[in-house]
């Protein structure tokens, strides 16, 4: 009984793994092209981007403009901390100013 136990058990294998064959073998011919346009599904993302981008380098020259005015009132007054304040605040408007370029340096965009 047992031997019979085992060949009923190695059919089983052995329909199971063709099954398995067939069905691998079988799946490239049901594959279907999609025909969809990329830029009609990403436009509205990039149109957010550059939107988003946009108001950024707005905000950075906003920013770096109001740092220079501070780092000559600081230098006019002799007052090394808000110079060095104002510095900060000049290169943050910078990047901010120039964040696309950054972003495309980085490989993000």
């Amino acid at each position: 009984m047992k031997l019979k136990k085992v060949s009923d058990k190695k059919k089983q294998g052995r329909k199971v793994a063709q099954v398995l064959l067939g069905t691998f073998l079988a799946a490239p011919c049901f594959v279907e092209t999609v025909l969809a346009s990329v830029d009609s599904v990403t436009a509205p993302l990039t149109n957010l981007k550059t939107l988003v981008l946009s108001i950024i380098a707005a905000v950075g020259v906003i920013i770096l403009a109001k740092n220079v005015m501070e780092f000559a009132q600081a230098y006019q007054q002799q007052d090394s901390s808000t110079m060095n304040s104002a510095i900060k605040g000049i290169v943050a408007g910078l990047i901010m100013a120039a964040i696309s370029a950054v972003l495309t340096f980085l490989g993000i965009s």
